[in-house]
């Protein structure tokens, strides 16, 4: 392997063109790096894509995002200012428990006005502080039981960590998963004195938000700022290293670039690193991801929240619901999510299968009818945050190859946008000489 050195003149290459790869190439051209880019897809934005379907606009990744400091600068470089959209979130988050909806208890006057806990259970929660930190090997599950109470922990908290990823709070180990968040938050000890220090301080909640005709906005926004940079449909098929950094191939040629940063799917990264490091391929595909199914429907409920969590363990066949029509103005629209962990036959079952699902779980959860109108499948999926995610501990990429990806850190788009540039500045500086 060779060396790691300063490199002047530095030519990056990025795999992937999705937010991670979008980001990463708009903060290194800000920092006059000289950077090429590869997409697999005839189209940009991985899983932060738009589509129109029946007159309205569906979200075939993450439903809304949050305008922190890092996402504002961006929409304001590329000028989407006016394209802004303000979702209403003084609504609250519902949990299906019991056969009927409960707020989420997530601000002070929610917490004492929710019947989804006990007057024991709400009381148990004040002892947080009480406890310490994470434990070796504790589990997610074990961790928020411990923190606040079997109620708070198995009723709300664990489904709201764990439902984005489709992976049981027991599956998931606090020093690969919520750890890594508490920490980056800069919470060492008591959430809850942490929760009430943010509120003294004044900071307001980043508002959600999208774009008039959906988050892709954003993405085809990226790229088209760099298009002479991002080569679409140029999948790369493998990397090799070279005497003085690396070649990227494609099908119809190659690239040297001095460092590569893979924004992909951990089993494509062991694909394309298999020439370089054959250790660290198979640290790769010990990653695992849980396959996710979104199904779109239109129905006339006229409920007022954000969305819908399910707890594991219910027969409810869905995780839960996104209320688009609510919050987001988007008329008639709920998004719906399967994974295996809530309906075994989900990879098996066919798009009209996974619509009637759906379809009979939302009647089930609302009381309203509703019909599908798309399907579409994460494809590998969300990682799950598991006990394979033990693989971090071995993960030692050979100098000049960097992973900015969702597997190796949050999943979230705004966190996405952090490590971009977090990475670009470690880069620039490198290319500098600092």
């Amino acid at each position: 392997m060779r060396p790691i050195e300063t490199i002047g003149e530095m030519r990056v290459g990025v795999v992937g063109a999705g937010i991670s790869g979008l980001s990463l190439v708009h903060a290194l051209a800000d920092r006059d790096v000289d950077v090429v880019g590869f997409e697999a897809r005839a189209e940009p934005g991985g899983i932060m894509r738009s589509r129109r379907v029946d007159g309205r606009t569906v979200e075939l990744g993450p439903q809304r995002l949050r305008l922190t400091p890092g996402l504002e600068s961006m929409v304001t470089d590329l000028g989407l200012e006016d394209r802004l959209r303000t979702g209403d979130d003084d609504q609250p988050i519902y949990i299906y428990h019991d056969e009927s909806l409960h707020v989420a208890p997530l601000s002070v006057r929610e917490a004492l006005t929710t019947d989804l806990l006990s007057l024991r259970g709400k009381l148990r929660i004040l002892l947080e502080p009480l406890y310490g930190p994470p434990k070796p090997d504790e589990t997610v599950d074990e961790y928020l039981t411990r923190k606040f109470g079997r109620q708070a922990a198995r009723r709300y908290l664990g489904p709201l960590y764990s439902g984005l990823y489709g992976t049981h709070p027991d599956d998931m180990l606090v020093e690969y998963s919520l750890g890594r968040a508490l920490e980056k938050a800069g919470i060492d000890r008591s959430v809850l004195l942490w929760v009430a220090r943010k509120l003294l301080s004044g900071r307001e909640t980043p508002p959600i938000v999208t774009f008039e005709d959906g988050l892709g906005e954003l993405s085809t926004a990226l790229y088209e700022a760099h298009s002479d940079a991002v080569r679409l449909e140029t999948p790369v098929e493998s990397i090799h290293e070279t005497d003085d950094g690396y070649e990227l191939r494609t099908p119809e040629d190659s690239e040297r670039v001095d460092e590569v940063v893979l924004t992909t799917p951990a089993e494509t990264c062991a694909d394309l690193l298999e020439p370089v490091d054959a250790d660290l391929e198979s640290v790769l595909r010990r990653f695992t991801y849980n396959p996710i199914g979104m199904v779109y429907l239109d129905s006339g409920f006229d409920g007022e929240g954000i969305g819908t969590l399910v707890p594991p363990g219910s027969d409810v066949r869905i995780s839960g619901l996104t209320w688009n029509a609510s919050f987001l103005g988007r008329e008639r629209l709920y998004t719906c999510y399967v994974d295996p962990g809530t309906y075994p036959e989900m990879e098996s079952s066919t798009d009209e299968e996974l619509g009637d699902v759906a379809a009979a779980e939302f009647e089930r959860i609302t009381g309203a009818s509703a019909t599908p109108i798309h399907v579409h499948r994460w494809d590998p999926g969300m990682p799950a945050y598991d006990r394979s995610w033990t693989a971090m501990d071995d993960l030692e990429p050979p100098a000049g190859v960097h992973f900015c990806t969702n597997f190796v850190d949050r999943p979230g788009i705004p966190g996405r946008i952090r490590s971009a540039r977090r990475l670009a500045d470690e880069l620039a500086d490198r290319s500098t000489g600092k």
